[in-house]
């Protein structure tokens, strides 16, 4: 490997979404700076921390029929049986939600979960409570995707939490996403919620690490006869 190639591969790529707010930081830096010294390096440092917070790092998708991937990074909060969104219009049985709570230190880009066109997009105004709370999914702010193909239907709902004030969807009805594409991104801490069918056996636990666009929540292919709720303790 060159050393090209090398310094290439340490820096991490940074989404479009995250320039303004980097040249923001960088120029407040600039200008306090200018009057109170210490007050620059406080500023410069912040300004990484804004670079780190935009990255938008490759990820390797795992290609399967049915397979429904991570469509963000951070922890497994929930997994279990509810009633999805009345907005998704995915009906009135209960359906496995796993929920995935990202901090402020995880990589805020969504991916797609899986391969298929987006059927329904519905945004809905709300409260700006914990993330970390269950009730965050009926009250908080988020943006709800019905994605299909086939027969297979499932539900992806970007959630703003108790720093996050901005939901960003790149997508629109009837477009067509591959499972790992970028979709979304929530800035400064949020959840992601994916519904998927009651019968389908999940493949995570809750405290489990997720990789978006890589790590696999469940296998529609793949069922059980006998479904338990799963509830965050502590």
């Amino acid at each position: 490997m060159s050393i090209v190639d090398s310094v290439t591969k340490a820096f991490v790529p940074i989404h479009r979404e995250g320039w303004p707010f980097i040249a923001i930081a960088f120029v407040a830096t600039i200008v306090v700076g200018w009057f109170i010294d210490p007050l620059f390096w406080i500023g410069l440092a912040l300004t990484g921390w804004v670079c780190y917070f935009f990255r938008d790092p490759p990820r390797v998708t795992p290609i399967g029929d049915g397979l429904i991937i991570s469509p963000a990074d951070g922890v497994v909060s929930h997994c279990g049986p509810v009633l999805p969104p009345k907005e998704l219009d995915l009906g009135d049985e209960p359906m496995m939600r796993v929920s995935i709570f990202m901090n402020v230190f995880n990589v805020h880009v969504n991916r797609a979960p899986m391969d298929g066109k987006i059927t329904r997009i519905a945004y809905i105004a709300g409260k700006f409570l914990n993330a970390e709370l269950d009730k965050a999914s009926e009250h908080n702010e988020r943006n709800g995707l019905v994605i299909e193909n086939g027969d297979q239907k499932i539900g992806v709902v970007q959630i703003a939490g108790l720093v996050a004030r901005r939901i960003v969807c790149f997508v629109r009805e009837g477009e067509t996403l591959s499972a790992g594409e970028r979709f979304g991104l929530i800035r400064f801490g949020s959840r992601l919620d994916v519904y998927f069918p009651e019968n389908v056996q999940p493949k995570v636990y809750l405290g489990q690490t997720m990789i978006a666009g890589e790590t696999i929540l469940a296998d529609l292919n793949e069922t059980k006869s006998d479904t338990q709720p799963v509830t965050r303790v502590g």
